[in-house]
């Protein structure tokens, strides 16, 4: 795991902008965190990295957005569903192994039927109300690598 710390709404959304050059159609991030920790905030500036122009917003009364850029970016936030059941009943798997880039909202939830190669990303508040731990904890070869290549020049703080 590796970790970074930002201090402002605007460095989550800077550091998620950075990730997004990096993408490939099927890449998968989990997203987990408190309530009002920043999983859309790093959402909207992955969003903007990927091209897309439109607003983004939580999903979280229609689990799932769909979105256009240089990459389609399928926004789910699976706060609402009872069960990973219910996720795989809306077909997740055609979004999560399709031609975009998948990102779950309080992917901890349901991380039983996430794919193994993924990019995990927890964010935690901090005593400072703007400050946030950001851990990252990339699972298969290819995120082992990528991970290295987004975070070049990060000030990381030791796990």
């Amino acid at each position: 795991m590796l970790t970074v710390i930002t201090h402002s709404p605007e460095e989550t959304w800077e550091l998620a902008r950075k990730l997004a050059p990096i993408l490939t159609k099927g890449d998968f991030i989990s997203l987990s965190g408190d309530l009002g920790a920043g999983k859309t905030v790093f959402a909207k500036g992955l969003a903007v990295g990927l091209g897309i122009d439109a607003p983004v917003t939580s999903p979280t009364f229609t689990i799932i957005k769909e979105y256009e850029g240089k990459l389609p970016l399928f926004h789910f936030d699976v706060y609402r569903l009872a069960s990973a059941e219910e996720l795989e009943e809306l077909g997740a798997d055609e979004y999560f192994y399709g031609e975009g880039v998948s990102v779950v909202e309080w992917g901890d939830r349901v991380e039983e039927i996430l794919p193994k190669e993924r990019l995990s990303i927890r964010i935690l508040r901090l005593v400072d109300e703007d400050l946030r731990r950001i851990e990252v904890t990339p699972h298969g070869e290819r995120w082992n690598k990528q991970v290295d290549k987004w975070l070049d020049g990060e000030e990381r703080v030791d796990s």
